[in-house]
């Protein structure tokens, strides 16, 4: 059972924001230590992703846990209340992006996904972002 009122849901849903979030942050900032160039949010690109590196043909999506269902997880859940718009809202967001990522990878783009679970550990994520460019 939801503990706020319909109102108050609805206006703690429209303060979550889809750009420039706290783990967009951490990433752009290791990827400025270590000195790569990059673009944010380039629409002419299928998912219009969070960060796009000409240079490298390299493109980083930055996924929620809770948006994108991350396997494992503890923030995957999936509210109670409701299930009828969330059910098909999370599988609909997975299943976009399934085929954005395909669509990248089809015209040549190298493809990585940094879940937010993964941003709380900058050491971990600036090795992983070594390694992967």
């Amino acid at each position: 059972m939801d503990t706020l009122t319909k109102k108050q849901r609805s206006r703690c849903m429209s303060k979550i924001k889809s750009k420039n979030t706290l783990p967009e942050i951490v990433v752009r900032k290791i990827l400025t230590q270590l000195c790569i160039r990059y673009r944010l949010h380039v629409k002419k690109l299928p998912g219009i992703p969070d960060i796009v590196i000409s240079k490298m043909k390299t493109v980083v999506f930055i996924n929620g846990c809770f948006w994108h269902q991350h396997e494992g997880c503890k923030r995957r859940s999936v509210p109670k209340t409701n299930l009828n718009y969330w059910g098909p809202k999370l599988e609909k967001n997975i299943a976009r992006q399934k085929e954005d990522v395909l669509a990248l990878e089809g015209a040549g783009w190298k493809v990585i996904i940094i879940w937010e679970c993964e941003t709380k550990n900058r050491d971990c994520l600036s090795l992983k972002l070594k390694k992967l460019l």
